[in-house]
C-alpha cells in the first residue's frame, strides 16, 4: 500500500494495548540524510478551547507503529494521556 504524507493527516492514530484513542496524526519527522521516516507527531488536545495553549505534543517513534490501515494507525506504545481530574467545590463541607 502506497501512502502519501498528506494521507497519514486524515488517519486516526489508536493505542493497540488498551484501545485508546490518541488523536489524528498532525506531523511527520524525517532525516533528511537517510530519508526515512522517524516518527509520527500528534499535536495536543487544546486547553480552553486553545487560549490556554495546548498539551503535550504525542510524538510516536516510527517502530511502534504496528499496522497502517485505510482509516487508522494501531501503534503499540505505552503513551498515558493524562486526563486532568477536575476539582470539585464543596459548598457545604
Amino acid at each position: 500500500m502506497l501512502c502519501r504524507v498528506v494521507d497519514l493527516r486524515h488517519k486516526e492514530v489508536i493505542n493497540s494495548q488498551n484501545g485508546v484513542r490518541i488523536g489524528f496524526v498532525d506531523d511527520v519527522e524525517v532525516d533528511t540524510c537517510t530519508s526515512q521516516v522517524k516518527s509520527v507527531i500528534v499535536y495536543g488536545k487544546p486547553r480552553l478551547f486553545g487560549i490556554l495553549g495546548r498539551n503535550e505534543d504525542i510524538i510516536i517513534p516510527w517502530q511502534d507503529i504496528e499496522l497502517i490501515g485505510e482509516d487508522t494507525i494501531l501503534v503499540c506504545n505505552n503513551i498515558k494521556i493524562s486526563q486532568k481530574k477536575t476539582k470539585k467545590l464543596k459548598y457545604f463541607s
